[in-house]
Parts: C-alpha cells; structure tokens; sequence
C-alpha cells in the first residue's frame, strides 16, 4: 500500500508541475471541432482506479470522455505514459466505454 500512495503522490506531483497545457482538437460526428484543453490535472479524479484498478467515478468517466483527444499526447508524454499505459488504465477506460486510442 505504501507503494502505492507514493506511485500515486508522484502522478499527482508531476501533473501539478506541468508547465504547459496542451491544445488538441476534437472532431464531433456532425462535423464541427470543439476546442479541448489537455490538461491532465483534469484527470486527478482517475488517479486511484488507475492506479490501484479501483472502480472509477462517475466523475471521472466524465473527465476520460472529455479528455479522450489528448490521449495519444498523454501515451507519448513520458511524464504520463506509465500511467496512460498501465492495465488499471486500459480497465479504468473500459469500465468508463472510453476506447483504449491506437496512436
């Protein structure tokens, strides 16, 4: 557990100290664009079923959904991609009906 809570202490100290947010565009089935901010302090509430495999929250299937067009910037990031690429995330985006990104 101790481990854990370090894993976790780390992912939410590294997300703090981002220094830049990351724009990416979203392109919606009517064929408009939304603008998304990437911003993976948007998803803190992920942090614990990412990590421990933890059923997530509603909230959090939320801030997935939202976030879904910065994945493929958050698996290239090496700050994020344990996190991003881990087995509890993969489990986390499938509970959330988040498709796991082929980038």
């Amino acid at each position: 557990m101790k481990f854990t809570a370090l894993v976790f202490i780390v992912f939410v100290v590294g997300v703090m100290v981002s220094p830049v947010s990351i724009r990416a565009t979203e392109v919606k089935l009517s064929g408009g664009e939304a603008d998304v901010t990437c911003d993976a302090v948007q998803l803190s509430s992920c942090a614990t079923p990412m990590l421990t495999g933890v059923p997530p929250s509603t909230e959090c299937c939320g801030k997935l959904k939202e976030q879904q067009p910065c994945f493929c910037t958050y698996i290239k990031d090496p700050r994020y991609s344990q996190y991003v690429g881990s087995a509890n995330a993969k489990k986390t985006l499938a509970t959330c009906g988040v498709p796991y990104p082929t980038c």
